[in-house]
C-alpha cells in the first residue's frame, strides 16, 4: 500500500508538471483539435496531445521499481515477461493513439493493432477463461476465451475513446473507474494491481487539473485509448481469480457508462445506416446537453452516475448469488429508465429512423461512386468534376476547393455556385485531412433553407473529403513526374 501511495503522488506531480509543457509543444507544432464539425462543442483550437503527459506520468514511478531493491520491485523480477508485456502493450496502444492524433489512423489499422496487443496480453496470462453466473453454474469459455478477451480489451479501449467528448469527462470517469479497481485490489491484497491503479489514478488526476472545463488541453486518442487499455487489463487481473458469483460483472458495472454509451452508439448507427465507427452527436453527454444542462452540469451528472456504478461494483465483488441478482436487476432497471428519459428506446421514432436509413444509404452510395472517380482522377479538371458531383450528392448548391499547399492551386479557380448573395447560403468548411488542418478544405453552401448541417450529411461530406484527398495525392504525384495537367474549368 505504501508503494502504491508513493506511485500515486509521483504520477500526480509528474502529470501536473508535464501537461503544461506538452500543451506548449502542441501549440508550437500545430497539433490542435480545430472543432471543424457540429459534434464539437469547443469554440477554438485546443491542443490534443495531453495523453503524452498521462503515459509518461504513469510509467515513471513504475519504471523506477526496476532499479529499486524493494519487495514490490521484486515482484516485477519474479515475472518480468508479464510485467514488461503490460508495459509494452500499454506503450503500443499509446503510440497508436499518438499516430492517430498527429497523422490520423483508419479504423482498420486501429483495430488491427488493438487486437494484436490484446492477443499478446492473453498469451501473457491476462485472460478471461470463465464467466461467473449468479443464476447458475459458471460458464467455461474454452476456445472462446481468446476472442472474448480480445473483444473485452479492444472494447474498453474504444469505449473510453468514444466518451472523450466533453472537458474532463473521459479523465474523470477513468479516475472513478480506476478508484473502484484500486479499492477491490486493496481488499483482496493484490500489491501489483494496487501499484498499477495507483500510478494510473495519479497520472489522470494530474492531467485533470488542466482538462476540466474550461479545458486548455485534450488527452486525444493517445490518452483515451491508453486509459482504456490499462483499465481493461487491470480489471481482468483484479477480478479473474475472484470467487464472487459475478466476477466479470464487477468491471462491467464499474465501466458501465462508457460501455453502455458504446453499445448504444453502435446500435444507433446500425439502425440509421451510418458507419458504426463514424462520430455523431447522439452520445449520452450530448443528450444531457440537449436537455438544457450546462457543460459542467452534464459532466457532474455523469461523474455521479460513474461513482454510483463504482460503488455498486465494489459491493458486488463481495455479494452472494441472491444479493448479486437483486443488485444487477435494480441497476439494469434504473439504467433502462434513465436512458429512456434521454430519448433512447423510443419506438415511436421507428418510421423516422427507417427514412433516415434510406436517405443515408442513398447519399453515401452516391458519394462512394463519385469518390471512385475522384481517386482515379488524372487531371485537376477530372478531380474538380468529381468534387462538383459530390457537392450535388450531399445537396449543396455551391462548392469551392482550396489546395494552397499544392501546385494545383495555380491551375484554376476551383469555385462554383457562389455567384449569389452569400446571405442566402448556409456555408460550412471541411478539412480534407480530418480535424488536424484547415489548410486544404472543401467549402460547401446550401440554399435550401436549412439552418445547420445535420450530422448525417457531415458524415457523407467527410467521406467525400477522404476521396478528394486521395485524388489530390494522385494528381500531385503525376504533376511531380512531369505529366501534363489540364487547367480546371
Amino acid at each position: 500500500m505504501r508503494a502504491a501511495g508513493v506511485a500515486f503522488l509521483a504520477s500526480t506531480v509528474t502529470a501536473a508538471a508535464l501537461t503544461p509543457a506538452v500543451r506548449e509543444l502542441a501549440h508550437r507544432f500545430g497539433f490542435l483539435d480545430h472543432a471543424l464539425c457540429s459534434r464539437k462543442i469547443h469554440g477554438k483550437p485546443i491542443p490534443r496531445l495531453g495523453g503524452v503527459a498521462i503515459v509518461i506520468a504513469f510509467f515513471a514511478p513504475l519504471a523506477a521499481l526496476f532499479f529499486v531493491n524493494s519487495a514490490v520491485g521484486g515482484r516485477f523480477y519474479a515475472d518480468p515477461l508479464r510485467a514488461l508485456g503490460l508495459f509494452g502493450g500499454g506503450l503500443a496502444i499509446a503510440l497508436l493513439g499518438l499516430v492517430d492524433d498527429v497523422w490520423g489512423a483508419g479504423a482498420k489499422t486501429k483495430f488491427l493493432v488493438q487486437f494484436a496487443v490484446a492477443g499478446l496480453m492473453y498469451w501473457l496470462g491476462f485472460r478471461i477463461d470463465t464467466i461467473a453466473n449468479p443464476f447458475g453454474p459458471d460458464i467455461q469459455l474454452g476456445a472462446l476465451a481468446l476472442p472474448f478477451t480480445m473483444i473485452w480489451i479492444a472494447g474498453v479501449i474504444n469505449a473510453m475513446n468514444l466518451i472523450d467528448g466533453l472537458d474532463g469527462l473521459a479523465s474523470g470517469v477513468a479516475l472513478i473507474a480506476v478508484g473502484s479497481t484500486f479499492a477491490i485490489a486493496a481488499l483482496r491484497g493484490e500489491p501489483l494491481m494496487l501499484l498499477f491503479t495507483g500510478a494510473l489514478a495519479g497520472a489522470v488526476l494530474g492531467f485533470l487539473f488542466y482538462n476540466f472545463n474550461p479545458a486548455t488541453i485534450f488527452m486525444g486518442d493517445s490518452g483515451s485509448m491508453f486509459l482504456g487499455f490499462v483499465l481493461a487489463t487491470t480489471a481482468i487481473e483484479t477480478n479473474q481469480k475472484s470467487s464472487t458469483a459475478v466476477a466479470l460483472v464487477v468491471p462491467i458495472i464499474a465501466l458501465g457508462f462508457p460501455i453502455a454509451d458504446t453499445l448504444l452508439a453502435m446500435g444507433r448507427r446500425g439502425v440509421r445506416g451510418v458507419p458504426l465507427f463514424s462520430a455523431d452527436r447522439g452520445h449520452i453527454h450530448h443528450r444531457l446537453l440537449d436537455l438544457g444542462l450546462s457543460h459542467r452540469q452534464t459532466v457532474a451528472v455523469l461523474y455521479g452516475a460513474s461513482i454510483l456504478l463504482g460503488g455498486v461494483a465494489l459491493a458486488l465483488s463481495f455479494a452472494n448469488s441472491a444479493q448479486a441478482t437483486c443488485c444487477i436487476v435494480a441497476v439494469a432497471t434504473a439504467a433502462f429508465l434513465a436512458l429512456r428519459r434521454l430519448g433512447y428506446f423510443n419506438l415511436s421514432r421507428t418510421p423516422q429512423l427507417l427514412e433516415e436509413r434510406r436517405r443515408n444509404t442513398e447519399m453515401r452510395s452516391a458519394v462512394r461512386a463519385i469518390g471512385a472517380a475522384a481517386r482515379a482522377a488524372r487531371t485537376p479538371s477530372d478531380l474538380w468534376t468529381a468534387v462538383q458531383m459530390g457537392a450535388r450528392a450531399v445537396g449543396a448548391s455551391a462548392v469551392a476547393l482550396r489546395v494552397d499547399s499544392l501546385p494545383l492551386a495555380k491551375l484554376g479557380d476551383f469555385r462554383d455556385g457562389f455567384d449569389r448573395v452569400l446571405d442566402d447560403l448556409l456555408l460550412a468548411r471541411y478539412s480534407l485531412v480530418g480535424e488536424r488542418s484547415n489548410e486544404e478544405h472543401l467549402e460547401l453552401g446550401w440554399d435550401d433553407g436549412r439552418t445547420e448541417v445535420d450530422r448525417d450529411t457531415e458524415i457523407a461530406v467527410e467521406l467525400l473529403c477522404e476521396h478528394v484527398a486521395a485524388g489530390l495525392e494522385r494528381v500531385a504525384a503525376r504533376n511531380a513526374q512531369g505529366a501534363p495537367l489540364a487547367r480546371a474549368g
